[in-house]
């Protein structure tokens, strides 16, 4: 049988696209390669995938003097991905990007085993930048990015099909909305500390819209439910919050923004700062604004009062935005990279 390895982790965006690729490998035997972090809990629940744990260091951008610990930490994960990719011998792998992914591309490159990235963000992140270079393939999301080089290959985002397959009625049923227009807050996978400060009295919306808020799951304990107001640790299944939801608040992590995309969901991004990353989030929420999906808010501008204006000027004009959704191409991206990886095979 044809065998994949798949890496990548630390956050939710470097993870389902992941499994939203191995849904179309129905042949393959599939194997994850991670961390003991987000990317273990999550795949482990994936009854056709082996995970495979390995050590892996990330890039601190706040305490810069930890990093002079990288590549020492990165040779140990290489050797660790290097022993479990020669008992696996895959026929190739695709490596999703981020910290995780780095140690296993070198080590796959070291085996001359064939491999395929995938960059989400219209500019490439650091770990991405380096694997591309070894390897045979860089899919991107972004058309734009693309044009990087003769290797790169403009697939689009790859997407869970069960996204698609939202049950508004459920949440309606189970959260008993009045008749207003739903907001939901999406801070990511284990929320975002500025977006919930603004929601710790969240009647600057509630008067208006029912709201809710996916805190992150270490966070729930700080929110109340309240009228029109429905803090959630985590959304499960995410595809019926997104489907009962009028407008999404949300950071502009490219994996997040485009399944709206794809769902057709106008959006509200604030992007994390420059100052909180290398700043692919506002350039990603740029090009959306840009493109009529939705609206931005830099982190500076970021206030109660800028929210609600925002929130406001975007419902009445909703229909604006749907129409804007609508005239965006259709999403293949899970087609056109999995095809890309049978033909190693």
């Amino acid at each position: 049988m044809k065998r994949i390895v798949f890496t990548g982790g630390g956050t939710a965006g470097h993870i389902y696209p992941n499994l939203a690729i191995a849904e179309e490998l129905k042949n393959f035997e599939k194997h994850y390669i991670g961390t003991n972090g987000m990317e273990k809990e999550i795949v482990q629940k994936e009854k056709d995938f082996t995970f495979h744990e390995i050590d892996a260091v990330k890039l601190d951008r706040a305490k810069k003097l930890r990093n002079l610990k990288i590549p020492f930490k990165l040779i140990k994960s290489v050797y660790q991905a290097k022993k479990i990719l020669k008992t696996l011998r895959p026929n190739v792998i695709f490596s999703k990007g981020g910290f995780v992914a780095l140690p296993v591309a070198i080590a796959g490159k070291m085996l001359h085993i064939p491999i395929i990235t995938h960059e989400s963000d219209l500019s490439m992140g650091v770990a991405n930048k380096l694997i591309s270079k070894i390897a045979n393939f860089t899919c991107t999301t972004f058309y734009e990015t693309s044009k990087l080089g003769k290797k790169f290959v403009w697939t689009g985002q790859p997407i869970r099909k069960q996204l698609y397959l939202g049950n508004r009625e459920r949440i309606l049923t189970k959260l008993k909305f009045p008749n207003k227009k739903i907001v939901l807050v999406v801070g990511g996978s284990l929320g975002a500390k500025k977006i919930n400060a603004l929601f710790q009295e969240p009647e600057f919306l509630t008067d208006e819209f029912c709201v809710i808020h996916s805190t992150g799951k270490n966070n729930i304990e700080n929110f109340t439910q309240k009228e029109n107001y429905f803090p959630i640790a985590y959304l499960d299944p995410i595809a019926d919050y997104y489907a009962v939801a009028d407008l999404v608040i949300t950071r502009a992590g490219s994996g997040v923004i485009n399944e709206l995309l794809a769902l057709k969901k106008p959006m509200l991004m604030l992007p994390l700062s420059k100052q909180a990353s290398r700043g692919d989030q506002i350039e990603n929420a740029k090009l959306f604004v840009k493109l009529g999906y939705g609206e931005m808010i830099l982190d500076e501008d970021l206030s109660k009062e800028n929210l609600k204006q925002t929130v406001q000027n975007m419902i009445k004009n909703i229909e604006k935005y749907k129409k804007n959704l609508q005239k965006a191409e259709k999403n293949n991206a899970n087609k056109k990279i999995s095809e890309l990886i049978e033909k190693f095979c």
